[in-house]
């Protein structure tokens, strides 16, 4: 192999923080959850569905139209729930100062967002719904931030999101 191939190998290579949005016991699909870009595993090396994995997948030659997960950094589960608590006194707040409609992002104490979506009192449920239903993006989004666990809580008028380690 030449030093150019060497380089050209190495540079399809591709590092980051996936989303494992499909798995089985002879394959697995991972997400890269900055860049969207979808990686057909030709085989699955232990991972599972919901799972964020931190490391580096290679294609296979000499096609290079599957991949495979090279090194693996770190991994989590992350699990999304709706929570029967009410949003915090400070999500209440911050939705109360915006119109209905509107999404405010705050970071977290620590570690992870808060999203506050002001809502018609009457629409909440159905916004929760709407929430929820992105499932691949709640979890894409969880592991953007580093974080295992997303929360959705809601009142009349307010619906929150947290994601939280």
């Amino acid at each position: 192999m030449t030093e150019t191939e060497s380089e050209t190998e190495s540079e399809s290579e591709r590092t980051g923080t996936f989303l494992v949005t499909a798995a089985d016991e002879e394959s697995a699909v991972l997400k890269d959850v900055h860049s969207g870009q979808v990686h057909a595993l030709s085989s699955n090396p232990g991972v599972s569905e919901d799972e964020a994995v931190r490391g580096t997948v290679a294609p296979d030659p000499p096609m290079n139209v599957s991949w495979q997960l090279v090194e693996v950094d770190s991994r989590w589960t992350v699990s999304v729930e709706r929570s029967t608590e009410s949003p915090t006194t400070n999500s209440r707040d911050i939705a109360a100062d915006n119109p209905d409609g509107e999404l405010v992002r705050e970071e977290r104490a620590g570690t992870g967002e808060i999203h506050v979506l002001s809502v018609p009192d009457d629409m909440t449920e159905q916004a929760v719904d709407d929430v929820l239903s992105d499932r691949e993006g709640l979890l894409s989004r969880a592991a953007r931030l580093d974080v295992n666990r997303v929360e959705v809580r809601s009142q009349p008028g307010v619906v929150a999101v947290r994601y939280m380690p």
